[in-house]
C-alpha cells in the first residue's frame, strides 16, 4: 500500500502568497459550511466556490476535486484533535483522572463534530486512513498516552502500561465512531463520556492494585 494519499485527494499546490493563503482559507471555511448545510450528498465544488465567493476555476487551482477539499478538512481535524488531546494529557496542573475525564469528553465531542466529514470521505477512506497526516496524529497521541500511563502507573510493568494505553486508544476510537454515527445531544455526549471515563479510571485503578501488573 502506498504511504501517501492518492493524488485524487491531494491538494494540487500549496499557497505561497498571502492572497493565495486567504483564498484557500475561504474555500475551506465555505466547504465546512456547505457540508454542514447541504450534507455529503450535495457537497460539490460549485457550491463551495459559490459560498466562498470565488470562481470554480480558482478552487480547482488548489483542489482537483471535492474529495481533496474534504481530505484537507479531515487532515486539519486530525492535527487539531491530536494537539488538543496532547495538551489535555500533559496538563500537570490537573490530577491524572481529571485529565482523563476531560480527554474522553473532548474526544467524543470531536467525533460527533466530524461525523459528517467521515461520511463524506467514506469512499476515500482506504486511501486516507494510512495517510502521513493520520500516522502523525496517531503517533502524537500515542506518545502522550505513553507518558500519561507512566505517570499514573509508575510501578506497573511496561507491558501493563502499554496494554492499558492501547485499550484506551482503541476503545475511544471504535466506540467514538459508533456513538457519533447518530446525532447526539450535549446531554448524551456528557453522559456517555462520563461513563466511559469512569470505566477507564476504574480499570487503571485496578491495575494499581493488581500484583501481576507490577514489575518484579
Amino acid at each position: 500500500m502506498s504511504e501517501r494519499p492518492s493524488p485524487q485527494i491531494s491538494s494540487r499546490k500549496q499557497p505561497k502568497q498571502a492572497r493565495s493563503t486567504e483564498l484557500v482559507a475561504a474555500v475551506l471555511e465555505a466547504a465546512v459550511q456547505v457540508l454542514a448545510t447541504q450534507g455529503a450528498s450535495r457537497f460539490t465544488m460549485a457550491r463551495v466556490a459559490e459560498r466562498a465567493g470565488v470562481s470554480v476555476g480558482s478552487v480547482y487551482q488548489y483542489f482537483p476535486n471535492k474529495a481533496a477539499i474534504l481530505f484537507r478538512l479531515q487532515s486539519d481535524e486530525w492535527r487539531q484533535t491530536s494537539d488538543m488531546l496532547r495538551e489535555i494529557l500533559e496538563d500537570q496542573l490537573k490530577p491524572p483522572f481529571e485529565r482523563l475525564h476531560t480527554l474522553v469528553r473532548a474526544f467524543i465531542q470531536s467525533e460527533c463534530d466530524e461525523a459528517q466529514m467521515r461520511v463524506a470521505l467514506n469512499d476515500a477512506a482506504p486511501l486516507y486512513r494510512d495517510a502521513p497526516e493520520a500516522r502523525e496524529a496517531r503517533m502524537s497521541v500515542q506518545q502522550s498516552i505513553d507518558a500519561f500511563m507512566l505517570q499514573v502507573l509508575p510501578a506497573a510493568s511496561s507491558q501493563a502500561r502499554s496494554l492499558a494505553g492501547d485499550l484506551i486508544i482503541t476503545t475511544l476510537s471504535m466506540v467514538g465512531k459508533q456513538f457519533s454515527a447518530a446525532p447526539r445531544s450535549t446531554g448524551e455526549i456528557e453522559d456517555y463520556a462520563r461513563a466511559m471515563a469512569d470505566m477507564f479510571c476504574a480499570y487503571i485503578e485496578s491495575l494499581r492494585q493488581r500484583p501481576l501488573a507490577i514489575a518484579q
